[in-house]
């Protein structure tokens, strides 16, 4: 089976790592995969790009086109792509109601299958024909690495304690003053706050595996891949009730859920500092393998 992924381009790196690891675990199953990337920002931006789709895919031939995220979905439609599977990554369900009702009109006019990522997706979505498959974690790229070296690797202070934001803090959706407010309030000189952004792939795992708590403050999610790396990682974590991370971390010593009050934000990373060690996190999402997930997208290919 061959299958075209179309997604943004405009990563710093090309294709965004979670639909690049998605990809990698289709091909182990043997999937043939190929990566069609749209430049442009903003709707303009990938409404100028329907016509290089349109003949991209007018010289290559495909069993399924794999549009990643709504937008990108809209301009392989536009395009007269069939056909085609949408997954949706977050953002395009929880960010805006207009968005959702774009969403609805393409779902039933040109889409064959939909997928959201969580729950909480398909409750915001209201629509019941679609799939929920959360992205999938790879269980041999995000594993635990000793302290001593992941800290070596990015030079990071032995003698404190570290706390990790999983994302670009300018993004506003990830809510970094929560995090920021929350550090400031517990005002303790051994502690030091970092965050992930414009990261290589390849060096994440240091990143957790460094970090005594990996934090997530975000208004809205879908699936957060950053919460499974960190539980890939046996790291304690502390997290908003977003998304599908309860249901993920509820149930593993050393992670904790906390309202937006920063107060009581700062009091679960404490609990999660003294907490003190690695948690098994890692045992506790065995079904969110790539590989079974990638088993899970091959049937909904197959049932086409």
């Amino acid at each position: 089976m061959k299958v075209i992924f179309i997604s943004s381009g405009n990563n710093k790196y090309g294709i965004s790592p979670i639909i690049k690891n998605q990809g990698e675990s289709l091909q182990k199953e043997n999937i043939e995969i190929d990566y069609f990337t749209i430049k442009g920002k903003g709707i303009k931006g990938y409404l100028n790009s329907i016509s290089k789709v349109k003949q991209y895919l007018k010289n290559n031939s495909y069993d399924i086109v794999h549009a990643h995220y709504w937008l990108s979905a809209i301009v392989v439609s536009l395009a007269g792509a069939k056909p085609i599977v949408v997954s949706l990554m977050g953002d395009d369900v929880k960010a805006k109601r207009w968005f959702r009702w774009i969403i609805h009109i393409f779902h039933y006019l040109s889409w064959s299958t939909t997928i959201v990522k969580s729950k909480d997706m398909y409750l915001s979505l209201g629509i019941k024909e679609v799939h929920v498959i959360p992205n999938g974690i790879d269980l041999n790229r995000f594993r635990p690495i000793p302290k001593d070296i992941a800290l070596k690797k990015l030079n990071w202070d032995s003698n404190k304690k570290h706390i990790l934001f999983t994302s670009n803090p300018n993004r506003v959706e990830k809510n970094f003053t929560l995090a920021k407010n929350a550090f400031t309030f517990m005002n303790d000189k051994n502690l030091e706050l970092h965050y992930l952004k414009n990261i290589p792939n390849e060096n994440v795992p240091y990143y957790y595996n460094a970090s005594d708590v990996v934090i997530l403050t975000s208004l809205w999610e879908g699936s957060p891949n950053a919460i499974k790396e960190a539980m890939a990682s046996n790291r304690p974590i502390v997290s908003t009730p977003v998304g599908d991370v309860e249901e993920v971390i509820s149930k593993t010593d050393g992670c904790y859920i906390s309202s937006f009050d920063y107060k009581e934000f700062a009091s679960a990373i404490n609990m999660a500092l003294e907490f003190g060690k690695e948690t098994k996190g890692r045992e506790a999402i065995q079904n969110l393998r790539s590989d079974l997930i990638a088993k899970k997208i091959i049937n909904i290919y197959e049932g086409i």
